[in-house]
């Protein structure tokens, strides 16, 4: 008997007893659907988070301090950079494209009658090149500003939206702790509020903070402190020398040896993002192994099913036998049928699968990334499940002797 003549006795066994065999194709096709969904979405939160990481800026380097815990501190104590620290980069740091120093505190902001809390930034020019931020009306802040002490702001599009609630803010003013700032610039949407999105800063000339705003919650012995540091180094190959400059350089304003413990962190956005994808693949293969337990419990049924089509088929079995059927004949028979029952199965199943991942992405909630490599592996699982859970039921069937099968009632 040839495949194609299996295949058409699979098909009539299978349609023999419809809701039986509906039933058993509904664990393979709940299994497959999982697999699909479940491995697409992962991918796609993948996908979104690097894209979201690579959007922050060009060989993004961000500097900051880490916290160290000591007996009897509540929360530990934070290292704290200065204000030299990024001048002394600035001045000796090679292959760095732009550098911005960064003072963070949140304040009071009024338009009219309408007051939010924000959190204000103060930096420099570079700060736009560093965070690859756009604006999308006005002006970005520039070099004089810091220069003239303006008391000018560029602000976020949420910003934009809270405070002045559909009007242009440019060239309008806003009241921070007394004082009027000239809004200057909006920056361009970006969509998320996570990752260092920049739709709820607002950004002022960190000169101007120094004066008229931080106070002396900026001051630490007499100098100025910083939230952080960011540079974008000129290429991505000079990211790894660019760091090495700044651990020397961060060594010799603070008086370490090399080797002292740096009490900063420098992390590069590759770091990063090496980081966020190493988390997200996890949960996505989490998630994957999640759903393979349906597929293996859709393989259950499937071997349940061909154990008792082998028992109602026995005397069939035995008159195949009789008439000079080779053993290898009935396995290879009963291993068509349940593999064509978990093909038919994964490709219900996949569809199913896909038709939920596209759900998931119209939904604007999370972007549902369905490969070729996904389907594969979704329509090889249900294959190699209908293999596995059939060779015992085709394996009892085969070994069966023909003169007790004929016997049987």
């Amino acid at each position: 008997m040839n495949l194609l003549n299996n295949i058409r006795v699979a098909f009539r066994s299978l349609t023999s007893n419809l809701l039986r065999s509906f039933l058993t194709l509904l664990g393979i096709v709940i299994g497959v659907a999982a697999v699909v969904a479940l491995l697409s979405i992962g991918q796609g939160v993948t996908a979104g988070v690097t894209s979201r990481v690579e959007s922050l800026g060009s060989n993004l380097i961000t500097i900051a301090g880490s916290r160290s815990f000591t007996p009897g501190v509540v929360g530990g104590t934070t290292s704290t950079l200065f204000y030299d620290d990024y001048t002394a980069i600035l001045q000796n740091a090679t292959n760095v494209l732009a550098i911005a120093p960064i003072y963070s505190s949140p304040e009071q902001v009024t338009y009219q009658d309408n007051t939010s809390s924000y959190q204000i930034t103060g930096t420099n020019e570079d700060y736009f090149t560093v965070h690859a931020y756009t604006v999308s009306s006005g002006r970005p802040l520039l070099a004089s500003d810091n220069d003239l002490r303006s008391k000018v702001i560029v602000i976020g599009s949420t910003v934009a939206s809270e405070l002045f609630s559909g009007l242009n803010p440019v060239g309008r003013s806003v009241t921070i702790n007394n004082s009027d700032y000239e809004v200057v610039g909006v920056l361009t949407t970006s969509g998320s509020a996570s990752f260092g999105s920049g739709d709820n800063s607002i950004l002022i000339p960190i000169e101007t903070g120094y004066t008229y705003l931080f106070g002396s919650r900026a001051m630490l012995n007499g100098q100025r402190t910083l939230s952080s540091i960011a540079l974008s180094a000129a290429t991505a190959n000079d990211v790894n020398s660019v760091i090495s400059q700044v651990d020397i350089i961060l060594r010799g304003t603070h008086g370490l040896g090399l080797t002292d413990t740096l009490p900063f962190t420098v992390s590069s956005q590759a770091q990063a993002l090496s980081t966020l994808s190493s988390i997200t693949s996890t949960l996505t293969l989490f998630l994957g192994a999640i759903a393979a337990i349906s597929l293996i419990v859709g393989g259950i049924g499937i071997m349940n099913i061909s154990l008792v089509s082998v028992t109602e088929r026995t005397r069939e079995i035995g008159l195949r036998k009789a008439v000079g059927a080779p053993r290898r004949a009935i396995l290879f028979q009963f291993l068509i049928e349940t593999m064509t029952l978990a093909i038919l199965g994964g490709v219900v199943g996949i569809l199913l699968g896909v038709a939920i991942s596209l759900l998931v992405s119209l939904s604007g909630l999370i972007h549902a990334s369905i490969t070729a490599g996904t389907i594969a592996l979704s329509f090889g699982s249900a294959a190699l499940i209908g293999l596995f859970f059939g060779i015992y039921p085709a394996y009892q069937a085969s070994k069966l002797s023909p003169i007790e099968a004929l016997r049987y009632e």
